[in-house]
C-alpha cells in the first residue's frame, strides 16, 4: 500500500465520520467523500467509516481507559482518529500495525498539530500492545450486549423483551455485518439478468425467497445494464413487499412516501399508472432520476405532503411510512446512533396522520397498504390495530403471494433479519369494505 494512497482513504473515512457527526446521513457523506478516490481506496474508506460506526461503543470502551484525562475531554475529531486507528488494529487483519498507527498520527497532526499527534501515537501504541486488559463483563445483559455490539442500550433492552437474549444477539451481529449488494430486475427478467452477468464474468446467486440477485460487486454502476435501467438496488424485504401489495394491470396506484423509488419502480411495472409522492424536493429529484433510469414510463413524480393527498382516489394506496428504520441498521451504520425514544413517539403521531389521510383516497373495494422498515411494534402491528379500531370500514386481508413463514397470525408481512436473512420490514393489507 502506498503511503499517499493509504492517507487518501483514511482522510476520506475521517471526513465521512465528521459529516455523520454533523448530521449528514451516512450514504450522503459516503457519496461526497469517495468520488475522486481510486477503487481500492474507495473500498477501504468505506470499510473504515462503516466499521467505526458499527463498532463505536466497543472501540470507545477499549480506548477510554487509556485516556487519563477522560475520554469526553478529547476533541471529537481526535476521537474519530483514535477510533479509526483502533478499528484497524483490532478489526482489519490486512492492515499492518505500522500503517494503522502512522497514518492515524499523520491525520492527528493535520487536525491538531504536534501535541495531538503525540497523544494519538501514545494511545495507539498501547492499543497495539493489547492494552487495556478487559475487565469483568457487566452483569446486566442489556449493557453487556450494547457495549460488545455497539448499539444504544435502550434499544437492546426493547429487543431482549421482543426476541430474547439469543435472538437479540443474533440481530446485533446481523447489524454489524457489511451487507452484500442485492439487485432486482426492472426491465429484464431475473433469469435474463443472471445469465447476462455470469456471461460477463460476474458471480451472482439468488437472494432469499428468490427476491433478487446477490453479487459481491460493491458498485451497481460497474454491472452491465445499469445505465440502461435494467435493474435497481433493493433488499429482498422491499421486493417481497412489492409482491405483497399485489398490483394489477388496471390499477391506479398512489405511493405516498415514494423515495428513493425502488417500490415505485416495481409497482409501476404492474400498474396502469402510478403517482409517486415525496415531501422533500431533494428526495423527489432523486426519485425522479431513479424512475427515469429504470421505470416503466407509467410513474409520475410529485412533491407532496402525504398528510394532504394530491389525488382524490386510487385503487391501491401504499403508505411506506417514515419510521425508526430499526430493520435496516446493517445498511445504515449511522442510524443506530440517531434514533431516540422521543423520535419514536414523534414518528408514531406522523404515521397515524399519514395512514388516516391515505384512507380518504381509497374507494370501496380499494386497498390500503401500510408498511415500515421498523422492528418496533408501536410502528407496526399496534399502529395498524389502532387504525382499524377507528375505521371499521377497513379490514385486514391476507396475501398468497409471499411465503407463509413471512406472515404473522393476522396475515401481515413481517421479516426479521436474524430469522430471514434480510432487512426487517412490516406491511399490512387493509381492504375497504364499504
Amino acid at each position: 500500500m502506498k503511503r499517499s494512497a493509504g492517507l487518501d482513504s483514511r482522510r476520506a473515512a475521517l471526513t465521512i465520520l465528521e459529516q455523520v457527526r454533523a448530521g449528514k446521513p451516512f450514504d450522503v457523506a459516503l457519496d461526497g467523500a469517495l468520488g475522486t478516490l481510486a477503487p481500492a481506496d474507495r473500498r477501504l474508506a468505506h470499510e473504515l467509516a462503516a466499521g467505526v460506526l458499527r463498532q463505536r461503543s466497543a472501540l470507545d470502551s477499549r480506548i477510554s481507559p487509556l485516556v487519563s484525562r477522560g475520554w469526553p475531554s478529547v476533541a471529537p475529531n481526535i476521537q474519530d482518529i483514535l477510533r479509526l486507528g483502533t478499528y484497524q488494529l483490532s478489526g482489519l487483519d490486512r492492515v499492518p500495525e505500522h500503517a494503522a498507527v502512522d497514518t492515524s498520527v499523520t491525520l492527528a497532526r493535520e487536525a491538531g498539530g504536534a501535541r495531538a499527534a503525540a497523544f494519538v501515537n501514545a494511545v495507539l501504541r498501547r492499543v497495539a500492545r493489547g492494552e487495556p486488559e478487559l475487565g469483568d463483563e457487566s452483569s446486566d445483559p442489556s449493557e453487556r450486549l450494547a457495549v460488545e455490539h455497539s448499539h444504544p442500550v435502550w434499544l437492546v433492552r426493547r429487543w431482549i423483551q421482543a426476541f430474547g437474549i439469543q435472538g437479540t444477539e443474533g440481530l446485533l451481529r446481523w447489524n454489524n455485518t457489511r451487507p452484500r449488494l442485492i439487485l432486482q430486475p426492472a426491465r429484464q427478467s431475473l433469469e435474463s439478468l443472471a445469465g447476462r452477468w455470469r456471461a460477463a464474468g460476474f458471480e451472482v446467486e439468488p437472494a432469499p425467497h428468490g427476491a433478487g440477485l446477490i453479487t459481491n460487486e460493491s458498485r451497481p454502476a460497474d454491472l452491465p445494464g445499469f445505465a440502461e435501467g435494467d435493474f435497481i438496488v433493493q433488499d429482498p424485504a422491499q421486493a417481497l413487499l412489492a409482491r405483497f401489495v399485489e398490483v394489477h394491470s388496471r390499477s391506479v396506484v398512489y405511493d405516498v412516501c415514494a423515495a428513493p423509488g425502488g417500490k415505485t419502480i416495481a409497482l409501476g411495472r404492474l400498474a396502469k399508472t402510478l403517482l409517486a409522492g415525496e415531501v422533500s424536493p431533494a428526495r423527489a429529484r432523486r426519485l425522479g432520476e431513479n424512475v427515469r433510469r429504470a421505470g416503466s414510463g407509467r410513474e409520475w413524480v410529485v412533491v407532496a405532503d402525504g398528510r394532504f393527498p394530491p389525488v382524490r382516489q386510487a385503487d391501491v394506496v401504499l403508505v411506506d411510512a417514515p419510521c425508526l428504520g430499526t430493520g435496516t441498521f446493517a445498511r445504515h451504520p449511522d442510524a443506530r446512533w440517531r434514533v431516540t425514544p422521543e423520535a419514536l413517539a414523534s414518528l408514531e403521531k406522523l404515521q397515524g396522520q399519514l395512514l388516516t389521510q391515505a384512507a380518504t383516497v381509497v374507494p370501496t373495494g380499494g386497498l390500503l397498504v401500510y408498511s415500515t422498515c421498523s422492528l418496533e411494534p408501536e410502528e407496526n402491528r399496534t399502529r395498524v390495530d389502532r387504525f382499524l379500531s377507528g375505521h371499521p370500514d377497513f379490514q385486514r386481508e391476507r396475501s398468497n403471494t409471499v411465503s407463509a413463514d413471512l406472515l404473522t397470525a393476522d396475515g401481515d408481512l413481517s421479516t426479521i433479519p436474524q430469522q430471514h436473512g434480510m432487512d426487517g420490514a412490516y406491511a399490512a393489507r387493509l381492504r375497504r369494505t364499504r
